[in-house]
């Protein structure tokens, strides 16, 4: 009888230990397994060079969401389509500014937001009209190294 109330009490214990390593998993990853309390606004930007789904959007520094999908844009072939979900608590004017920064010298890319001076707010599946592409490093040293900086 002492045994198998010691074998039940471990047997309690270990699936109470793998639960928490799994929540614990889930949260370290920034992962939603439903739903999630955010809606999703979309940018179109010429490059997105070194920009990674699951990256930042911030604004002032502040993270807000995060990157969802990049994709070509459906219409043109020619952008890129960043999907982006965003806090609820978060309203984004339509006027805001999307720019894709590194942090630091080589580090990650993210989205920084400026907000913008209007009254409208963005809604579920919005669009941010005014984008600055990412500085590509590699071919501005190309152009200083063969002479072609303007």
């Amino acid at each position: 009888m002492k045994k198998v109330t010691l074998e039940l009490i471990v047997g309690i214990f270990v699936a109470i230990g793998i639960l928490c390593l799994g929540w614990l998993s889930v949260k370290l990853g920034k992962m939603e397994l439903v739903g999630g309390d955010h809606y999703e606004v979309y940018a179109e930007f010429d490059s997105v060079s070194g920009l990674k789904e699951g990256a930042a959007v911030e604004i002032a520094g502040v993270e807000i969401g995060r990157v969802d999908r990049i994709a070509l844009d459906p219409k043109f072939n020619d952008r890129a389509r960043v999907s982006m979900r965003i806090a609820n608590g978060v309203k984004l004017q339509d006027d805001i500014i999307a720019s894709v920064r590194t942090s630091g010298i080589i580090g990650d890319k993210f989205i920084l937001l400026k907000p913008g001076g209007s009254d409208k707010f963005l809604a579920n599946n919005g669009r941010i009209r005014e984008t600055e592409s990412a500085v590509d490093l590699e071919e501005l040293l190309s152009k200083y190294i063969h002479g072609k900086v303007e």
